[in-house]
């Protein structure tokens, strides 16, 4: 059965990934490792014949480049966004890894371990799977940093959740972290006009490009007994039915504003005017603002509402369309065909990827990744093939478009991208590091790593606490921002099945993409001295 094996190393990836991927899908009380379980399973196989790691250096940066590259084209525009609004928690996050570092370092020292070993050990404790390549580049690609990781690996999961139970019902003053807008959900009623004003004069109203504070949107309007779509320029008169939608207290507030509430809600005729969701799979529509679309000129309707993911977003003018979304739009109905041609609204494209931009951006990212940083002594600090791609995808997120060139992805095409990416990274990992994790893993070296990997880490969360106390966040952002400095999407799900609050998305975003790179950095100063 080994010959088999060692005779087809496709044969045997594959059987790791499906294997991997079983055993990461099993719930252990409130943990699942997902696809760290094709690590797992891989270092058991490799373990069985040396034979059975070889060549796969190939497939290891192909899997680690598409994962990275794929977080960060996910995560450019909230990574940009965050550092303006989230620059104490990121700043003293980024201050923290270097601390722990460097105590990884001192604690190695002290116990004897090899420093590729406290390296891996480092990565795998915050679940930085693009660290632990930066680590084996740092050493010519040598195994032993994957031992640590895999040892440290599951100790960094456990004693993540086991903090985030403890700590995130722990209420925190939130001085600075308001309540979300979104967490009220969206409020649509029918007010009928007493106080004449223009649509730009509403309180409240998202009507102005360049302007990000609009809560209110309007839609239907009926004036003396003809129903049509409300429109910016439009001046509301004394007797006017208008239809507002947005967050809750603010639709509460306009409606104050201009009259008083009334029973007939106008959504509810659709023989004029209608709305319908339309997804958005044209390219040429990705990347551009509902301001630009100018759908009240062109089409005499508005766009109401954005469907991303799971949320439903009040459309504000400047909010960029990506491909995936679900616009709801309040048009004409002789105009209906028009608006699904203009989106594209087809499921199927949604699917699709552009390879033309997804080949052009990883080739920059790799490229990036080729440039180092002597640091003397021989030695060179560089971004490698985890840390390029992924700064080149963060800022690519960011720009989402080039002229005809859409950077941004469908969300569920990019998830899929990713996930792929990433078993087969740890497959390949774990088939090549086998033998080495079964010579250190059962010995004085392995309770080592356990011991300091648990005391760095519970140290270093509950220093992350303090820090979102200092800054005046939340709880639950504090929370997301925790699972985000360690990384691992579980703990993301894990903190959501405890709290239901956007902020914790937030905070994981914040972090997530900001720790890669530095714990990328840090690993490879980790392993050289």
């Amino acid at each position: 059965m080994i010959d088999v094996l060692v005779g087809s190393p496709l044969l045997t990836l594959f059987l790791v990934v499906a294997l991997g991927s079983a055993i990461g899908a099993v719930k252990l009380g409130p943990v699942r490792f997902g696809a760290a379980g094709a690590l797992f399973v891989g270092l058991a196989v490799g373990a069985l014949d040396p034979r059975l790691g070889e060549g796969l250096a190939l497939v290891q940066s192909i899997g680690l480049a598409l994962f990275v590259y794929t977080i960060g084209i996910a995560a450019g525009a909230s990574f940009f966004r965050d550092l303006r609004t989230q620059t104490p928690l990121m700043a003293g996050a980024t201050a923290l890894l270097v601390v722990v570092g460097a105590l990884a370092i001192t604690a190695g020292r002290v116990l004897g371990l090899d420093a590729s070993i406290t390296g891996g050990m480092f990565a795998g404790m915050l679940t930085a799977t693009p660290a632990l390549a930066a680590a084996t580049a740092a050493l010519d690609g040598e195994a032993t940093p994957a031992v640590g990781y895999a040892i440290a690996y599951p100790v960094g999961v456990l004693v993540t959740m086991l903090v985030l139970t403890l700590v995130v019902r722990r209420p925190l003053p939130g001085t600075r972290d308001p309540e979300p807008l979104a967490a009220a959900g969206l409020l649509d009623i029918t007010v009928e006009i007493d106080h004449p004003m223009l649509v730009s004069q509403i309180p409240g109203i998202a009507v102005t490009p360049g302007r990000s504070d609009g809560l209110v949107r309007m839609s239907y309007l009926l004036r003396d007994g003809r129903m049509r779509v409300a429109l910016p320029e439009d001046a509301l008169e004394r007797g006017d039915h208008l239809v507002l939608v947005g967050i809750p207290d603010a639709v509460r507030e306009a409606a104050e504003a201009l009259g008083h509430r009334v029973s007939r809600h106008l959504a509810d005729d659709r023989t004029v005017v209608d709305f319908r969701r339309f997804v958005v799979s044209d390219p040429h529509i990705a990347g551009r603002t509902v301001a630009e679309l100018r759908i009240p000129a062109r089409f005499g309707g508005i766009i109401t509402r954005i469907r991303r993911g799971d949320r439903d977003l009040l459309a504000l003018p400047d909010m960029r369309l990506q491909l995936g979304d679900r616009v709801r739009v309040v048009v004409p109905r002789e105009r209906m065909d028009e608006i699904s041609d203009l989106f594209g609204d087809s499921e199927k494209k949604v699917t699709e990827v552009d390879f033309v931009t997804v080949g052009l951006g990883i080739t920059a990212g790799v490229g990036v990744g080729l440039v180092s940083i002597p640091l003397g002594g021989g030695a060179a600090l560089a971004l490698g093939s985890a840390a390029g791609p992924l700064l080149v995808g963060l800022l690519l997120g960011r720009i989402e478009r080039t002229g005809p060139l859409v950077w941004a992805m469908p969300g569920a095409a990019n998830l899929t991208i990713r996930q792929l990416g990433l078993v087969l990274f740890l497959a390949a990992v774990g088939l090549s590091s086998g033998q080495a994790f079964a010579s250190q893993a059962f010995t004085l070296t392995g309770v080592a790593v356990v011991l300091i990997a648990a005391v760095l880490l519970t140290l270093a969360l509950l220093a992350f606490w303090a820090l979102g106390r200092a800054v005046g966040l939340s709880a639950p952002r504090t929370a997301g921002a925790m699972a985000g400095f360690v990384g691992q999407p579980v703990l993301l799900s894990h903190v959501d099945s405890m709290v239901d609050d956007e902020r914790t998305e937030s905070g994981y975003s914040a972090l997530f993409a900001l720790g890669i790179i530095v714990k990328i950095i840090v690993v490879q100063v980790v392993v050289v001295l």
